[in-house]
């Protein structure tokens, strides 16, 4: 092979583009979830008159999954409300310090209270063996979305700090 090998901002990029992908199909796939249990739990308790004890639960921790993971997943999309009034006047070496920035300081967020603090929230969680009333799940389970969505936060701001410093220094 004669080329140049990959830059570190194209594999990330790549990386970022496949668990972009993958996560939107997992955010369909809850959100299928949350629509079925949602819609049976009207119908038991509306039409068979008899409400379903666990879907009310299920619901909840679907929630957790859907807004932690969509939160990663706008974060790569860049669908997060911004207010650019100020960036938006910015140049050159200026512009690109305020955007390392702030993907750094989301990136120091997402490690620090995401990652780490998720990470002790499960194991907390699975040493005192919580489980939840109606499932019967163990907490720990559904707490891995803390550590995960932070997990992908991270691999996705490293990306866009790649991507800010790369594309400067093509110019």
């Amino acid at each position: 092979m004669t080329g140049r090998p990959p830059s570190v901002a194209s594999r990330l990029e790549r990386l970022a583009e496949l668990i972009e992908r993958a996560l939107a199909r997992l955010l369909v796939l809850l959100m299928i979830a949350m629509v079925a249990d949602v819609t049976w739990q009207v119908a038991s308790r509306f039409l068979l008159r008899a409400p379903s004890s666990f879907t009310e639960e299920l619901a909840g921790f679907l929630l957790i999954w859907i807004g932690l993971l969509g939160a990663a997943y706008a974060l790569r999309t860049r669908a997060h409300l911004g207010i650019d009034l100020l960036t938006a006047r910015l140049t050159g070496p200026v512009k690109l310090g305020a955007t390392v920035l702030a993907h750094a300081l989301v990136l120091l967020f997402a490690l620090s209270a995401m990652v780490v603090g998720g990470l002790r929230l499960v194991q907390l969680a699975f040493q005192l063996d919580q489980i939840s009333a109606a499932i019967g799940l163990r907490m720990g389970y559904v707490y891995l979305a803390v550590p995960l969505a932070g997990l992908l936060m991270v691999v996705f701001s490293l990306e866009s700090i790649a991507a800010a410093v790369s594309r400067r220094a093509a110019r």
